[in-house]
């Protein structure tokens, strides 16, 4: 099978994408972990966003590493850890029904890339048990908890983020369990009443109107389609979103990550503005560094007699790296995954009609 990349002249060549691959590679362990930087913590959903990258760009060994790195740490239970530290340690021990959730959207990209049904199936009582542990944290109105503590009770609230997210990867996980054999509608309709209270009732949710990712997620997961996502993404844009420079992580500071910026993107081009998510992952150049990494965040001081700095300090980030990657892929159109957020998820047997290219 020919895998296809993403190109997007002007902005970012095939080239240029395959340097920030090498830079995400270049921090896989051996076991397969990938920290956010040298030396740092990994925690299991960024780790999912750069093996999606990876496996967009064609570095399938390196992304089945990494899932079968989750698949080795996993609790019987199906949760992981919120922080891994690279010599095995945990950093921080809540479990985070998002960060186990995600799984079932990586497993569904490498399928997207590779059509390896085998690998698919082994990967799949994974990608079950995560899911299982997520569902078991819904509320009687079907949006799902956050968090807990090991051993601990489930915190009251529920993300509007985090719902979003789950939606989308309760999706994927129910197209992996029709792909394998084992239809699991249940994931299905779980979805579908988080898009119910998303579209009818935001203040099921705890307020994070302060973050950015409030705004777009709800368009970037398919939450939202249509006239509604369109208004949702114009409604906030001046809130968020610094002219040429691109999206703040919170509105009252002068932040702008890379990150954010691209997913902003990528929501863009799931409501169909791809002109919009061109600009956007435009404006994230000046965090690009040479050996193709990207610098986590940007300041940009309100004081024209002051310059930029970056935020963390001098911290680059492999998911950083792998956002950019994906937005880049959704705007062009490059890989097979390319509309992992920007198409409807498939039904029951969908695979079957999906092209190989």
């Amino acid at each position: 099978m020919v895998h296809s990349l993403p190109h997007l002249p002007g902005i970012l060549t095939t080239a240029d994408l395959q340097k920030t691959a090498d830079s995400i590679q270049a921090l896989q362990l051996s076991n397969g972990m990938i920290p956010w930087y040298p030396n740092g913590h990994c925690d299991p959903w960024n780790h999912v966003e750069t093996a999606i990258a990876l496996d967009i760009m064609g570095r399938h060994d390196a992304a089945l590493a990494a899932y079968k790195w989750l698949a080795d740490n996993q609790d019987a239970d199906g949760w992981w850890f919120n922080y891994y530290m690279p010599d095995g340690s945990i950093e921080d021990h809540k479990l985070d029904t998002n960060v186990t959730a995600y799984i079932a959207v990586g497993v569904w990209a490498h399928w997207l890339c590779t059509r390896d049904t085998a690998a698919v199936k082994a990967l799949w009582p994974t990608v079950r048990k995560a899911l299982d542990w997520v569902m078991n944290m819904r509320r009687h109105d079907g949006t799902i908890l956050w968090a807990r503590e090991v051993n601990g009770q489930p915190w009251d609230y529920a993300l509007l983020t985090g719902c979003s997210s789950i939606r989308h990867a309760l999706h994927c996980g129910a197209a992996i369990g029709d792909l394998v054999g084992d239809p699991h509608p249940q994931y299905t309709e779980a979805a579908d009443a988080i898009d119910r209270i998303i579209m009818t009732d935001l203040t099921a949710f705890e307020p994070k109107e302060r973050w950015a990712m409030d705004w777009y997620y709800p368009v970037l997961t398919g939450a939202m389609t249509g006239i509604r996502a369109k208004s949702r993404l114009a409604e906030s844009w001046d809130t968020f979103v610094l002219d040429d420079r691109g999206v703040r992580c919170v509105n009252d500071e002068q932040w702008v990550t890379a990150a954010e910026t691209s997913e902003c993107a990528i929501a863009h081009c799931a409501a169909g503005d791809r002109d919009t998510a061109r600009e956007l992952l435009l404006w994230t150049m000046p965090h690009r560094r040479d050996d193709g990494a990207y610098w986590t965040g940007i300041v940009y001081p309100s004081d024209p007699d002051k310059t930029m700095v970056h935020f963390p300090a001098d911290e680059y980030s492999a998911y950083t790296a792998a956002a950019i990657i994906m937005a880049a892929d959704a705007i062009s159109g490059g890989s097979l995954a390319s509309t992992l957020f920007t198409r409807p998820m498939p039904r029951k047997n969908a695979h079957l009609s999906v092209s190989v290219r």
